[in-house]
């Protein structure tokens, strides 16, 4: 006896692309979906450093983030009709936290976008994302990418508004020390004791 071979059926897209809309009506979608450029991003396992990155900066933002400043993991932000990706983590305003139940926030909301770059996302990480962030005003970016062992190695940005895109601040490998878009400080080393 041979077994049935196992079809899914996958939603076709509109002839231009899905929307906002789209991604938060489709029935059944994986969680973590995104939409860039009007297609469906669906999300891979996550991988332990990338777990384990975020784990560290969210800790050391909340930690340091003045009350005006609400740190987020893995929200929807929309920045247009066809471009609603899932940063890893992110820093809004207080007041665009409305209640419990929400499920995104607007990139006027957004101060501080985080990418943790994995193997399958890498092209969307360095180059979709952070080209999308820049082109909505969000005004910080950081990349974060995993350096030799299991440290992370923090790449930071600054919006430069002539150009619509991100001027590079810096790169922590050990120690995370800035005053934008507050006061952080957060040591690096510590993902060895996670």
């Amino acid at each position: 006896m041979t077994a049935e071979p196992q079809h899914t059926t996958w939603p076709v897209p509109p002839p231009d692309g899905y929307t906002v809309d789209d991604l938060f009506n489709l029935p059944d979608l994986p969680p973590h979906t995104e939409l860039i450029d009007g297609s469906l991003v669906f999300v891979s396992p996550q991988r332990d450093f990338h777990s384990l990155a975020t784990d560290l900066l969210t800790y050391g933002l909340r930690t340091a983030a003045p009350d005006e400043f609400r740190v987020r993991r893995e929200m929807t932000v929309v920045l247009g009709l066809r471009n609603a990706p899932e940063p890893d983590l992110m820093v809004v305003r207080a007041e665009a936290v409305r209640n419990e139940d929400q499920t995104r926030y607007e990139a006027a909301d957004v101060v501080l976008a985080i990418e943790v770059v994995s193997p399958d996302s890498e092209e969307r990480d360095r180059d979709a994302k952070p080209r999308k962030y820049a082109a909505a005003g969000i005004r910080y970016f950081w990349l974060v990418e995993k350096k030799e062992g299991r440290r992370p190695v923090v790449h930071t940005y600054e919006l430069d508004p002539v150009t619509k895109s991100y001027a590079i601040t810096g790169i922590h490998h050990e120690r995370l020390k800035l005053t934008v878009p507050f006061d952080i400080d957060i040591d690096l080393t510590e993902i060895d004791h996670m």
